[in-house]
C-alpha cells in the first residue's frame, strides 16, 4: 500500500554517515526520504582554515545519538521498525569513519538488523533516486566535492561502479577553499565564491583549464596549476600595490574549474554512450556548474540529473538511499568485523560478508520480508531484550 512515506513493502533504512566535519543521519523507505538529520563541526574548524580530524571525530562522538533520535522522530517510525543500518565504510577520515561505524554496529546488534557498511562515493550517485527515481543503468556520474573530483560510469550502482578518471592533485573543492583563503574570504571557500561570483566577470581573466590538452588524460582533473596562477595573479596585484578585483577574480576561478568539469563529463558521456549524467558532491550545490552543465547537456542531447544542494553535501540520506537498494536487490549484509577503511575504492560500492563468515539473523525469529539473495536468513548469534532499549 502506497502513502506519503512511500510503499510500506519497500525497505526502511537508517543511513549514518561520518567521512568528514558532518555527522548525517538519514531514512529512507525505497526512494523516498523520511528525515535528513545533520549535526555540522564546520564552525569548529572555520579558525583552522580546513577540516581537523580530530575535531571532527569528536563531535561525531557528541552528536551521533542525538542526531539518530532526532532523524527516527522526524521520520515518525521507530528503531525497531527498520530493516537495515547502512553507514558510511569508507573513504573518509579514518577516525571520523570509525566513529560511525561502530554507532552502527552497536545499533544494527542490538536491535537484531542487517548491517551494510557502503562506499562513500557510491552514496553520492545513489541519493539522486531520492529526487529523481531509479538510476538509469548505465548513468555517468560526475562527483565533485574537497576530496573528490571523479568520473564514474555505473552500470549497477551497488554492484558495478567503475572509475574512469579522477583529479590527479587538488579537488576541486579543495582549490575553491586555497582561493577563498588567498582572497581572505573563509572556510569553506565553495559558497562564498559562488555568491561573490554573480558580482564579478567570468572572462575578466583567463585562467589556465588543466589536463585539456589534445595529448592529456581525456577523463582526469588537474586544478593544482589554476590555484597556482590565480595566487601568483593577486600576489602580482598586491605588490604592485593594486586592489584586487575579488568578484573578477572569483568569477573567472569558478568559470575556469566548471568549464573543465563539465566539457570532461560531456565527453565522457559521449565516448561511452551514456545518455544521462549525474552530478554530485558538495560542488555540486555550486549554481554556476549546475548552469554550464545545464546547457551544456542539453546541446549534447544528455539528460542531467543534479539533486538538490542539501542533498548535494555530505549528509545520512545518501548513505541510506544505498543501503536501501542494497536490501530492495539482495545484496548480502557487511560481516559484524565491519571496520572503516579510510582508502576504499568506488569499485567496491559496498563491503560484504566474506563467503565464510556466519549468517546475520534478525534475532526476533521473524522473516522482515526482504531476502538478502544468499537463499540464507540472516540471523544474529545472539537475543537481547530490546523492548527496554529502543521504542
Amino acid at each position: 500500500m502506497a502513502d506519503a512515506s512511500g510503499r510500506r513493502d519497500e525497505p526502511l533504512v537508517l543511513g549514518i554517515e561520518t567521512s568528514c566535519d558532518e555527522t548525517g543521519v538519514g531514512i529512507v523507505r525505497g526512494h523516498t526520504l523520511l528525515a535528513d538529520a545533520v549535526a555540522s563541526s564546520v564552525d569548529e574548524h572555520a579558525r583552522f582554515g580546513g577540516v581537523v580530524p580530530e575535531v571532527a571525530s569528536r563531535a561525531h562522538l557528541e552528536a551521533m545519538v542525538p542526531t539518530i533520535q532526532r532523524a527516527l522522530k522526524q521520520a515518525g517510525v521507530a528503531a525497531s521498525d527498520l530493516d537495515g543500518i547502512a553507514v558510511t565504510a569508507g573513504p573518509g577520515l579514518s577516525g571520523a569513519l570509525l566513529v560511525g561505524v561502530s554507532a552502527a554496529k552497536a545499533y544494527a546488534y542490538a536491535l537484531g538488523k542487517p548491517l551494510y557498511g557502503v562506499n562513500h562515493l557510491a552514496s553520492h550517485i545513489c541519493v539522486d533516486q531520492l529526487e529523481h527515481g531509479a538510476l538509469p543503468e548505465p548513468t555517468m556520474a560526475l562527483l565533485v566535492s574537497g576530496g573528490h573530483s571523479s568520473l564514474l560510469l555505473a552500470p549497477d550502482i551497488t554492484s558495478d561502479v567503475r572509475p574512469l578518471g579522477s583529479t590527479i592533485d587538488d579537488a576541486a573543492g579543495e582549490a575553491f577553499d586555497k582561493v577563498a583563503r588567498v582572497l581572505n574570504l573563509g572556510f569553506p571557500g565553495g559558497p562564498v565564491i559562488d555568491r561573490i561570483a554573480r558580482d564579478g566577470d567570468p572572462d575578466a581573466i583567463r585562467f589556465p583549464r588543466g589536463l585539456t590538452g589534445p595529448r592529456d588524460a581525456a577523463y582526469d582533473f588537474s586544478f593544482s596549476g589554476l590555484k597556482t596562477s590565480v595566487a601568483r595573479w593577486i600576489e602580482a596585484k598586491r605588490a604592485a600595490g593594486e586592489e584586487v578585483p575579488v568578484a573578477d577574480v572569483s568569477a573567472s576561478f569558478q568559470e575556469a574549474v566548471v568549464d573543465v568539469l563539465t566539457r570532461k563529463a560531456v565527453r565522457a558521456c559521449k565516448d561511452n554512450g551514456v545518455e544521462h549524467l549525474m552530478i554530485g558532491g558538495g560542488v555540486a550545490a555550486n549554481s554556476r556548474l549546475r548552469a554550464m552543465a545545464e546547457r551544456r547537456c542539453e546541446d549534447a542531447g544528455i539528460v542531467l540529473r543534479v539533486p538538490r544542494p542539501g542533498l548535494c553535501t555530505d549528509n545520512g540520506a545518501m548513505v541510506a538511499a544505498l543501503g536501501a537498494e542494497m536490501v530492495a536487490r539482495g545484496r548480502s549484509a557487511s560481516a559484524w568485523d565491519l571496520s572503516a577503511d579510510s582508502s576504499l575504492p568506488v569499485t567496491d560500492p559496498h563491503v560484504p560478508a566474506p563467503p565464510h563468515a556466519p549468517d546475520h539473523d534478525h534475532g526476533d525469529g521473524h522473516d522482515h520480508g526482504h531476502s538478502h539473495g544468499d537463499g540464507h536468513s540472516h540471523d544474529h548469534f545472539h537475543e537481547l531484550s530490546k523492548d527496554n532499549l529502543y521504542s
